[in-house]
């Protein structure tokens, strides 16, 4: 049985978390790493079931943690568990086939965003009820971007004016996130990514600052940071 948050809710929100993370060095998967003495995935559900639309959470844990995972989360909210696969595209599907009838919105959001406000998801969400197909919450680039070869030999200079960093929750309607897995060649880490390659229009709204993703233990230092000012 599918665990439920609002049943008036329109939005199922999707959290791949098989990932190793093996970026912020030896240890647990990276959605199990500790932030302030619990784990990203706990800040990460919680926070996404603070958002008043969202329906269901389903997260796509390791294959071997899926009862530890589901008894943690149990503390926080209603939450469906399902094993993840090998790659993030495995992990997306899985969850997506776990999502019940209902849900006409599905947002898919990164555990290692711990910090992403509710706020973000319901902006999401909001402009895919607008009548966007598949939408992504973006922030400008602020650094110089450089074009290099090989070589490390300067080819240009790009024009960052054009250019946006990409967050999560990525948004969309069910049938096009749907048929883009269904149709999905390449193991891509960006399910917008896959929408695109259906020739879908991919829209964006304004991001977050505190929807940073935790890679690196310098990212984890500054979540504990914010986290002791009140994020």
């Amino acid at each position: 049985m599918t665990a439920q948050l609002n049943p008036r809710g329109d939005v199922a929100v999707l959290v791949p978390a098989a990932g190793a993370g093996v970026r912020l060095g030896p240890g647990a998967p990276k959605a199990l790493r500790l932030l302030a003495g619990e784990p990203l995935l706990m800040h990460a559900v919680r926070r996404i079931a603070a958002a008043p639309s969202v329906h269901t959470i389903v997260v796509a844990a390791p294959a071997t943690e899926v009862e530890a995972v589901r008894a943690m989360l149990a503390h926080v909210a209603p939450v469906t568990v399902v094993p993840g696969g090998a790659e993030r595209q495995a992990s997306v599907a899985a969850a997506l086939a776990a999502v019940p009838a209902g849900p006409e919105i599905v947002l898919v959001h990164d555990a290692a965003r711990a910090l992403t406000p509710p706020h973000l998801v319901e902006s999401v969400a909001a402009a895919v009820r607008d009548g966007h197909d598949a939408v992504i919450p973006v922030l400008p680039v602020v650094d110089t971007i450089k074009e290099v070869d090989a070589t490390e030999r300067v080819l240009g200079t790009v024009d960052r004016s054009a250019l946006r960093a990409v967050q999560t929750p990525q948004g969309f309607r069910r049938p096009v996130l749907v048929a883009a897995h269904r149709s999905a060649a390449d193991a891509l880490t960006d399910d917008a990514g896959l929408v695109e390659k259906q020739g879908i229009a991919v829209t964006c709204v304004p991001g977050s600052e505190l929807a940073l993703k935790i890679t690196r233990p310098f990212d984890l230092a500054l979540a504990e940071h914010l986290l002791t000012t009140g994020a």
